[in-house]
């Protein structure tokens, strides 16, 4: 009889040791009674009935998932590798204990696939172009999703997104292609502009004959400039005239 008191005070101790949880700030505890819910509590000391109500530890910190690598087909058929990051919490303890098992990697599995489903309906120019408006749609259809597991989404940002090499190489032309395009715009505009201003400036010169003389003048003096080869003949306006005026 001797050796089983021992044991019987060992299994006191241990069932009073059971009785007591210390929980940290950011832990809640979802207590079941004889299998039903009961309460959450927490932070702090919380005591136990031994055999009757058992606890659940929930983490209330902002948990950071990685979302694995995933294949997308964009709305005009590229083919690319996306992936990408979610920050969320447990917003109910309660929910996210009794109403999903494991709310980690249900929460993960489902974003994945809105990943996928969201990036689906963009071209892969939007892609490029508009992450932070592809992230708030992810994050806003992953909360409304999540709000039943007491999950709540607070942030979602698209890491990398993979391209093929040829697609690269076709981005890369287009890119230089367009490029051309702006340059020949622009110069045509120039052209267009310098146009405009000579024929105002051709009006202005034909209203008196004196602005029209002054200026073959300065045209002369640029052309005999400094080592210049060049001899210069200056013909009187008025003869051009008579002969214009003739014809």
């Amino acid at each position: 009889m001797n050796i089983f008191y021992p044991i019987i005070l060992a299994l006191i101790i241990l069932t009073v040791a059971s009785m007591f949880k210390i929980l940290r700030e950011y832990e809640r505890g979802v207590i079941f009674m004889l299998g039903r819910f009961w309460k959450v509590k927490g932070p702090g000391l919380i005591i136990l009935i031994p055999f009757v109500q058992q606890i659940v530890r929930v983490d209330l910190r902002i948990i950071v998932m990685d979302v694995p690598t995933q294949d997308v087909i964009s709305r005009d058929n590229v083919s690319v590798k996306v992936n990408a990051v979610v920050y969320f919490r447990v917003v109910d303890p309660q929910k996210s204990i009794i109403n999903v098992e494991h709310y980690y990697d249900a929460t993960s599995q489902l974003a994945q696939t809105t990943l996928r489903s969201v990036l689906g309906q963009h071209e892969l120019d939007e892609m490029l172009a508009s992450r932070e408006k592809l992230n708030e749609d992810i994050q806003e259809i992953l909360d409304s999703q999540t709000d039943a597991w007491g999950i709540k989404v607070s942030n979602v940002e698209i890491k990398h997104v993979d391209l093929d090499e040829s697609m690269i190489r076709a981005i890369a032309q287009q890119a230089e292609a367009e490029r051309r395009r702006r340059a020949k715009v622009i110069h045509a505009q120039g052209e267009m502009e310098a146009s405009q201003k000579l024929f105002e400036a051709a009006q202005v010169l034909g209203q008196k004959e004196e602005a029209l003389q002054l200026r073959y003048l300065q045209t002369l003096t640029e052309i005999a400039g400094e080592n210049s080869n060049t001899i210069v003949f200056p013909l009187p306006i008025d003869l051009i005239k008579k002969f214009i005026t003739k014809e």
